[in-house]
């Protein structure tokens, strides 16, 4: 992957990237890396971290990777001592881990819909306030990212992801105005349909409608939105807090609405993912 930011941007900092081990998660490890960083991955599958983890290493990059349950908060403690013994600290928090299935609402489980809230929402509020107090508010400066989605319309067909990435959002303000002085910064990138390895369990009706409903009739790429995020994670975005970029090709402002067709199957067919 080609970057646009100068050599050595990162050279010293370590940056932690939750659900690293795939997709975006893993393109954002790969380029903070290649600009000198040292990258710990998380998540909570053993085989696409180790994986992730040797391909990192052949491009040279210095990462830690260890499985983590961003749910429990025990599991983020123990893998935040491991990160802390070999790195010494942790300088980026990109809150990449989530997932989420798409069905109407009425069909939602009580069981569905909090599993969601609890990977999207606990889950980025356990990872992030444990990372700040154990490392960025005693060191007086740290950069967090928060992945969420394209919401600013409301989010038909998913609205479990929905809501819990909305209080992702709120969070990201009130956090960067309350540890602004501890030197923390918070900033949210929000994308439209990107496609990954998440988005190639959709059946291809998902997928066109969601081309249909973007001004520029296309999909985004994994590379394009990695762009933004170590944009943020840069002291290059040093005067940016507290705000939410969007990366959707324009759909957020138009006048189409992404929704699920009727041809897709209702849940519980589609797995809360795993990362």
């Amino acid at each position: 992957m080609e970057s646009i930011f100068r050599p050595g941007l990162f050279a010293g900092e370590v940056a932690i990237i939750t659900g690293g081990g795939t997709g975006i998660g893993l393109l954002t490890a790969e380029e903070i890396g290649r600009l000198g960083g040292k990258v710990a991955i998380c998540g909570r599958r053993p085989e696409p971290l180790l994986e992730a983890a040797t391909k990192l290493e052949a491009l040279g990059i210095e990462v830690h990777q260890g499985t983590c349950d961003i749910r429990e908060p025990e599991s983020i403690d123990a893998m935040l001592a491991a990160i802390q013994e070999r790195f010494g600290r942790v300088d980026i928090l990109v809150n990449n881990a989530g997932g989420q299935f798409p069905s109407p609402a009425q069909m939602i489980s009580p069981k569905g819909f909090a599993a969601v809230v609890r990977n999207n929402l606990l889950g980025t509020w356990n990872m992030t306030h444990a990372v700040a107090n154990r490392f960025f508010i005693p060191q007086k400066r740290g950069r967090i990212v928060n992945i969420i989605a394209q919401i600013a319309r409301g989010f038909p067909g998913m609205v479990h992801t929905g809501a819990a990435r909305a209080g992702v959002e709120n969070m990201t303000k009130t956090l960067a105005v309350e540890w602004a002085m501890h030197g923390v910064r918070v900033n949210a990138v929000a994308p439209g349909v990107i496609k990954t390895s998440g988005t190639r369990q959709y059946p291809p009706s998902l997928l066109e409608n969601a081309i249909k409903a973007c001004p520029v009739k296309r999909l985004g790429t994994g590379e394009e939105v990695t762009h933004l995020i170590t944009y943020l994670c840069s002291t290059y975005a040093d005067f940016i807090t507290g705000q939410t970029m969007y990366i959707d090709g324009g759909a957020s402002i138009w006048g189409e609405q992404w929704f699920i067709p009727a041809d897709v199957p209702q849940y519980p067919p589609y797995p809360v993912p795993e990362d």
